[in-house]
């Protein structure tokens, strides 16, 4: 479903939009008055994210960023294009220091 949360399900609300004129008193006018009010919706902020099933597979899911905020989405891992020396595990960090520069 469109702009739709896949995780919480949190969708377009609806709501009013006041149009107003005139001047805030504190300012030293009259006032400000109602000159309109109209339907409007709200929409949840969602973001396409690639995420990790539970079999180890990927998958593009529409979240909404509280979902994204709380923890409820773990983003995929994405590997590191290399690993300096002190990143890498004992044995390989070994063999390196053995070769000559």
């Amino acid at each position: 479903m469109a702009r739709v949360c896949e995780i919480c399900g949190k969708g377009r609300t609806v709501g009013n939009h006041i149009e107003t004129r005139g001047k805030a008193k504190y300012l030293g006018g009259v006032g400000t008055k109602v000159t309109g009010i109209t339907r409007r919706a709200f929409l949840p902020n969602l973001q396409n994210v690639k995420t990790t099933t539970a079999n180890g597979g990927t998958k593009t899911v529409k979240v909404c960023t509280q979902c994204m905020r709380s923890g409820a989405v773990r983003k995929q891992i994405k590997n590191a294009p290399f690993k300096l020396a002190h990143e890498l595990d004992g044995t390989a960090a070994s063999k390196l220091k053995g070769r000559k520069k």
